[in-house]
């Protein structure tokens, strides 16, 4: 025979009804199915809850013991991994932070990367650091204007006109 499940749900069916419908997470969804189809009495037994929502009978025992031990807040708690270490931290992110938005700065990434191994010891992939700079720190890199004005001038210099205009007389 069939195992059948005896647990009291908490919350009322409309409750139930109402946050399915605006659940977010496909795991959210799942579980307020379960409590639901549980709370109106249209799955009485074990396997068919498991049958009904494609997942082992495992499963839906660790679901149900989850919602036991800390009702709907427990059954619904999102864990994710937490995630890798970042490499630029502490004392070495504020000296990072401070020569960024010093006068002189960095004129290159692979400048970042060669003055972190040297200063902080620290041994990171240049894409890492573009993207730690760009996208974390939100820094530029200092490119004096001066620089820029004399590259601007020495263009200029060097252009040769292509056509030169006459006026017919």
């Amino acid at each position: 025979m069939a195992r059948q499940l005896k647990i009291e749900i908490a919350e009322s069916a409309e409750l139930l009804e109402k946050s399915l419908k605006k659940a977010k997470h496909a795991s959210h969804k799942e579980r307020l199915q379960m409590l639901w189809w549980l709370k109106t009495g249209q799955v009485t037994q074990h396997h068919e809850l498991g049958q009904l929502l494609g997942r082992s009978p495992a499963t839906i025992t660790r679901w149900l013991q989850q919602y036991r031990q800390g009702g709907l807040e427990k059954l619904l708690e999102v864990r994710t991994a937490p995630g890798a270490q970042k490499k630029i931290q502490g004392e070495a992110l504020e000296k990072l932070k401070h020569r960024l938005n010093s006068p002189e700065g960095f004129h290159s990434y692979r400048e970042i990367v060669e003055w972190l191994d040297l200063e902080c010891g620290l041994k990171i992939k240049y894409d890492t650091v573009n993207r730690f700079v760009r996208e974390k720190l939100k820094a530029k890199l200092k490119v004096s204007q001066l620089r820029k004005q004399e590259q601007k001038e020495a263009l200029i210099e060097n252009l040769q006109p292509i056509y030169v205009w006459q006026e017919s007389a």
